[in-house]
Protein backbone atom coordinates (compact mmCIF):
# COMPACT_ATOMS: atom_id res chain seq x y z
CA UNK A 1 0.00 0.00 0.00
CA UNK A 2 2.97 2.73 0.89
CA UNK A 3 3.75 2.16 -2.93
CA UNK A 4 0.65 2.70 -3.78
CA UNK A 5 0.84 5.56 -1.91
CA UNK A 6 3.75 6.98 -3.34
CA UNK A 7 2.80 6.28 -6.75
CA UNK A 8 -0.22 8.41 -6.53
CA UNK A 9 1.52 11.27 -5.14
CA UNK A 10 4.33 11.17 -8.08
CA UNK A 11 0.96 10.57 -10.35
CA UNK A 12 -0.29 13.72 -9.24
CA UNK A 13 2.58 15.66 -9.11
CA UNK A 14 2.67 14.90 -12.95
CA UNK A 15 -0.80 16.28 -13.74
CA UNK A 16 -1.21 19.52 -11.06
CA UNK A 17 -2.11 21.63 -14.32
CA UNK A 18 -4.76 18.89 -15.59
CA UNK A 19 -8.39 18.74 -14.54
CA UNK A 20 -7.48 15.72 -12.08
CA UNK A 21 -9.90 13.76 -10.24
CA UNK A 22 -9.85 11.58 -7.00
CA UNK A 23 -11.38 9.11 -9.13
CA UNK A 24 -8.02 9.37 -11.69
CA UNK A 25 -5.81 8.95 -9.40
CA UNK A 26 -7.22 5.64 -7.94
CA UNK A 27 -7.93 4.39 -11.21
CA UNK A 28 -3.88 4.69 -11.61
CA UNK A 29 -2.90 2.88 -8.87
CA UNK A 30 -5.33 0.14 -9.05
CA UNK A 31 -8.09 0.97 -6.48
CA UNK A 32 -11.24 1.78 -5.85
CA UNK A 33 -12.40 5.23 -5.70
CA UNK A 34 -14.23 4.88 -2.20
CA UNK A 35 -11.46 2.66 -0.87
CA UNK A 36 -8.39 4.72 -2.00
CA UNK A 37 -10.17 8.06 -0.49
CA UNK A 38 -10.56 6.17 3.04
CA UNK A 39 -6.88 4.91 2.76
CA UNK A 40 -5.40 8.36 2.16
CA UNK A 41 -7.46 10.40 4.19
CA UNK A 42 -6.34 7.87 7.50
CA UNK A 43 -2.78 7.33 6.61
CA UNK A 44 -2.42 10.57 5.43
CA UNK A 45 -4.62 12.98 7.95
CA UNK A 46 -6.24 14.70 4.88
CA UNK A 47 -8.41 13.85 2.39
CA UNK A 48 -7.11 12.94 -1.53
CA UNK A 49 -9.01 16.05 -2.82
CA UNK A 50 -8.11 18.66 -0.32
CA UNK A 51 -4.50 17.39 -0.58
CA UNK A 52 -4.36 18.23 -4.70
CA UNK A 53 -5.75 21.38 -4.05
CA UNK A 54 -3.12 22.26 -1.80
CA UNK A 55 -1.00 21.76 -3.95
CA UNK A 56 -1.83 23.18 -6.92
CA UNK A 57 -2.60 26.33 -4.61
CA UNK A 58 1.13 25.74 -3.14
CA UNK A 59 2.69 25.60 -6.65
CA UNK A 60 0.27 28.58 -8.14
CA UNK A 61 2.18 30.66 -5.38
CA UNK A 62 5.93 30.06 -6.19
CA UNK A 63 4.68 30.86 -9.56
CA UNK A 64 3.26 34.25 -9.07
CA UNK A 65 6.09 35.26 -7.10
CA UNK A 66 8.00 34.19 -10.18
CA UNK A 67 6.18 37.18 -12.04
CA UNK A 68 3.65 34.60 -13.97
CA UNK A 69 0.13 37.04 -14.19
CA UNK A 70 -2.60 35.65 -12.16
CA UNK A 71 -4.99 35.21 -14.99
CA UNK A 72 -2.53 32.80 -16.44
CA UNK A 73 -1.76 30.96 -13.44
CA UNK A 74 -5.63 30.62 -12.61
CA UNK A 75 -5.97 28.86 -15.66
CA UNK A 76 -2.92 27.29 -15.43
CA UNK A 77 -4.47 25.19 -12.51
CA UNK A 78 -7.36 24.09 -13.75
CA UNK A 79 -9.45 27.15 -12.24
CA UNK A 80 -12.67 28.39 -14.58
CA UNK A 81 -12.34 31.89 -13.77
CA UNK A 82 -9.99 34.27 -12.01
CA UNK A 83 -12.62 34.99 -9.31
CA UNK A 84 -12.85 31.38 -8.44
CA UNK A 85 -8.93 31.53 -8.44
CA UNK A 86 -8.73 34.83 -6.70
CA UNK A 87 -11.49 33.02 -3.49
CA UNK A 88 -9.41 29.95 -3.72
CA UNK A 89 -6.42 31.09 -2.96
CA UNK A 90 -7.31 33.94 -0.33
CA UNK A 91 -9.10 31.29 1.48
CA UNK A 92 -5.99 29.23 1.17
CA UNK A 93 -3.37 31.83 2.20
CA UNK A 94 -5.51 35.10 3.53
CA UNK A 95 -3.77 36.63 0.58
CA UNK A 96 -4.98 37.59 -2.79
CA UNK A 97 -3.04 36.46 -5.54
CA UNK A 98 -2.06 40.08 -6.87
CA UNK A 99 -0.69 40.59 -3.27
CA UNK A 100 1.88 37.86 -3.47
CA UNK A 101 5.06 39.60 -5.13
CA UNK A 102 4.28 42.84 -3.11
CA UNK A 103 4.83 41.13 0.40
CA UNK A 104 7.30 38.34 -1.05
CA UNK A 105 5.53 35.41 1.20
CA UNK A 106 5.52 32.35 0.71
CA UNK A 107 2.96 29.80 1.81
CA UNK A 108 4.40 26.23 0.81
CA UNK A 109 2.24 23.26 1.53
CA UNK A 110 5.19 20.46 0.40
CA UNK A 111 4.66 16.79 -1.33
CA UNK A 112 4.15 13.96 1.00
CA UNK A 113 6.45 11.54 1.04
CA UNK A 114 4.46 7.80 2.82
CA UNK A 115 7.57 5.97 4.69
CA UNK A 116 6.65 4.13 8.48
CA UNK A 117 5.00 7.81 9.27
CA UNK A 118 4.11 10.97 6.86
CA UNK A 119 6.53 14.00 6.00
CA UNK A 120 4.80 17.04 4.80
CA UNK A 121 1.87 17.80 4.05
CA UNK A 122 1.91 20.75 6.84
CA UNK A 123 1.24 24.06 5.59
CA UNK A 124 4.75 26.03 6.45
CA UNK A 125 4.31 29.97 6.23
CA UNK A 126 7.77 31.75 4.55
CA UNK A 127 9.00 35.27 3.24
CA UNK A 128 11.71 36.31 1.53
CA UNK A 129 13.81 39.49 2.62
CA UNK A 130 16.78 41.24 0.90
CA UNK A 131 19.38 42.45 3.34
CA UNK A 132 22.53 44.64 2.45
CA UNK A 133 25.73 44.23 3.41
CA UNK A 134 25.74 44.63 7.48
CA UNK A 135 27.85 42.78 10.25
CA UNK A 136 26.95 40.36 12.79
CA UNK A 137 28.50 41.77 16.64
CA UNK A 138 28.48 39.73 19.38
CA UNK A 139 30.04 36.93 21.14
CA UNK A 140 30.74 33.61 20.07
CA UNK A 141 32.41 30.31 20.82
CA UNK A 142 32.73 26.44 19.15
CA UNK A 143 29.79 24.72 20.77
CA UNK A 144 28.01 21.34 20.03
CA UNK A 145 25.41 20.90 17.60
CA UNK A 146 22.17 19.45 19.37
CA UNK A 147 18.88 19.42 17.41
CA UNK A 148 16.26 19.15 20.68
CA UNK A 149 16.52 20.28 24.40
CA UNK A 150 18.22 22.76 25.52
CA UNK A 151 22.14 22.84 24.31
CA UNK A 152 23.89 23.89 27.77
CA UNK A 153 27.31 25.41 25.83
CA UNK A 154 25.06 28.24 24.39
CA UNK A 155 23.12 28.79 27.75
CA UNK A 156 26.52 29.33 28.88
CA UNK A 157 28.04 31.90 26.65
CA UNK A 158 24.92 33.13 27.19
CA UNK A 159 25.65 34.13 31.06
CA UNK A 160 29.61 34.94 30.06
CA UNK A 161 28.06 38.07 28.56
CA UNK A 162 29.09 41.06 30.39
CA UNK A 163 26.87 44.50 31.07
CA UNK A 164 29.65 45.97 29.03
CA UNK A 165 29.12 43.86 26.08
CA UNK A 166 25.36 44.09 25.80
CA UNK A 167 25.60 48.02 25.95
CA UNK A 168 27.86 47.65 22.77
CA UNK A 169 25.24 45.44 21.31
CA UNK A 170 22.24 47.62 21.68
CA UNK A 171 24.46 50.69 20.69
CA UNK A 172 25.17 48.98 17.26
CA UNK A 173 21.73 47.66 16.76
CA UNK A 174 20.41 49.93 13.80
CA UNK A 175 19.04 47.61 11.01
CA UNK A 176 16.27 44.77 11.09
CA UNK A 177 15.53 42.92 12.54
CA UNK A 178 16.38 45.13 15.83
CA UNK A 179 16.66 41.77 18.44
CA UNK A 180 19.04 40.26 19.92
CA UNK A 181 19.93 37.10 17.46
CA UNK A 182 21.81 33.49 17.40
CA UNK A 183 24.03 33.14 15.16
CA UNK A 184 25.21 29.70 13.69
CA UNK A 185 27.98 28.71 11.16
CA UNK A 186 31.28 27.09 10.47
CA UNK A 187 29.55 23.54 10.90
CA UNK A 188 31.89 20.82 11.42
CA UNK A 189 29.41 18.10 9.99
CA UNK A 190 26.69 18.03 7.43
CA UNK A 191 23.24 20.36 7.84
CA UNK A 192 20.96 17.23 8.93
CA UNK A 193 23.29 15.44 11.18
CA UNK A 194 23.58 16.23 14.61
CA UNK A 195 27.16 15.55 15.46
CA UNK A 196 30.43 17.87 15.95
CA UNK A 197 30.58 21.45 16.57
CA UNK A 198 29.36 25.01 14.80
CA UNK A 199 30.48 28.43 15.85
CA UNK A 200 27.57 30.12 17.29
CA UNK A 201 27.18 34.05 18.08
CA UNK A 202 24.92 36.24 20.28
CA UNK A 203 24.23 39.71 19.08
CA UNK A 204 22.82 42.01 16.29
CA UNK A 205 22.91 43.14 12.79
CA UNK A 206 24.65 46.68 12.13
CA UNK A 207 25.97 48.31 9.41
CA UNK A 208 27.91 50.61 11.34
CA UNK A 209 31.72 50.88 12.29
CA UNK A 210 33.53 51.06 14.90
CA UNK A 211 32.67 48.44 17.45
CA UNK A 212 34.15 47.77 20.12
CA UNK A 213 37.46 45.38 20.45
CA UNK A 214 35.38 43.42 23.32
CA UNK A 215 32.96 42.30 20.52
CA UNK A 216 33.86 39.62 17.92
CA UNK A 217 32.38 40.12 14.39
CA UNK A 218 31.07 38.39 11.15
CA UNK A 219 30.57 40.32 7.70
CA UNK A 220 27.97 39.43 5.43
CA UNK A 221 27.23 40.59 1.65
CA UNK A 222 24.00 41.95 0.81
CA UNK A 223 21.87 38.97 0.25
CA UNK A 224 18.54 37.13 0.21
CA UNK A 225 16.98 35.22 2.88
CA UNK A 226 13.95 33.11 3.71
CA UNK A 227 12.08 34.08 6.88
CA UNK A 228 9.98 31.41 8.45
CA UNK A 229 8.51 33.01 11.51
CA UNK A 230 6.73 30.31 14.53
CA UNK A 231 5.20 30.54 17.92
CA UNK A 232 4.58 27.75 20.51
CA UNK A 233 6.53 26.07 23.31
CA UNK A 234 10.19 27.02 23.71
CA UNK A 235 12.46 25.76 22.25
CA UNK A 236 10.96 22.42 20.97
CA UNK A 237 8.58 24.48 18.32
CA UNK A 238 11.82 26.72 17.08
CA UNK A 239 13.78 23.36 16.75
CA UNK A 240 10.82 21.16 14.99
CA UNK A 241 10.46 24.20 12.73
CA UNK A 242 14.43 24.32 11.83
CA UNK A 243 13.82 20.60 10.92
CA UNK A 244 11.52 21.15 8.72
CA UNK A 245 12.97 23.84 6.60
CA UNK A 246 15.82 21.17 5.88
CA UNK A 247 13.22 17.99 5.15
CA UNK A 248 10.08 19.77 3.66
CA UNK A 249 10.66 23.00 3.03
CA UNK A 250 13.38 23.23 0.64
CA UNK A 251 13.12 19.92 -0.88
CA UNK A 252 9.88 21.75 -2.30
CA UNK A 253 11.03 24.79 -2.86
CA UNK A 254 12.97 27.00 -6.09
CA UNK A 255 15.63 27.76 -3.64
CA UNK A 256 18.86 26.45 -2.14
CA UNK A 257 21.13 27.46 1.26
CA UNK A 258 24.15 29.10 0.38
CA UNK A 259 27.17 29.19 2.78
CA UNK A 260 26.60 32.39 4.65
CA UNK A 261 26.01 32.21 8.17
CA UNK A 262 22.00 31.37 9.04
CA UNK A 263 20.38 32.95 12.29
CA UNK A 264 17.25 33.35 14.74
CA UNK A 265 15.76 35.18 17.26
CA UNK A 266 14.03 34.59 19.93
CA UNK A 267 11.01 36.82 22.07
CA UNK A 268 9.82 35.18 25.08
CA UNK A 269 6.09 35.90 26.00
CA UNK A 270 5.90 37.30 29.46
CA UNK A 271 2.68 35.98 30.80
CA UNK A 272 2.83 32.07 29.05
CA UNK A 273 6.04 29.86 30.88
CA UNK A 274 8.74 28.23 28.07
CA UNK A 275 6.79 29.49 25.07
CA UNK A 276 7.88 32.06 22.44
CA UNK A 277 7.69 33.61 19.56
CA UNK A 278 10.79 33.14 17.18
CA UNK A 279 12.02 33.52 13.43
CA UNK A 280 14.44 31.75 11.78
CA UNK A 281 16.46 33.45 8.52
CA UNK A 282 18.29 31.10 6.34
CA UNK A 283 20.46 32.20 3.49
CA UNK A 284 19.31 30.88 -0.20
CA UNK A 285 19.33 31.42 -3.84
CA UNK A 286 17.11 30.06 -6.35
CA UNK A 287 17.90 26.78 -7.28
CA UNK A 288 19.71 26.99 -11.57
CA UNK A 289 16.94 26.22 -14.01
Amino acid sequence: MLKDLNDAIDFIEKHLMDDISVQDVAEYVGESDFHFRKIFQAIAGISLSHYIKQRKLSMANHELLQGESVTDVAFKYGYESVEGFSRAFKNWSSYLPSEVRKTNTILSFPKLSFYINVQGGNTMEAKIVTLPAFRFAGVQKRVPMQFEGVNQAIVELTESITDEQMEEMHRLQNMDPKEIVNVSYDADGKFIKEEGDLTHMIGVLTTMEGVNDNLDTIAVPAHTWVVFPNEGPFPSTLQNTMARTASEWLPSSNYELVHLPSFSLTIMDSEKEDYAYSEIWLPVRRKPE
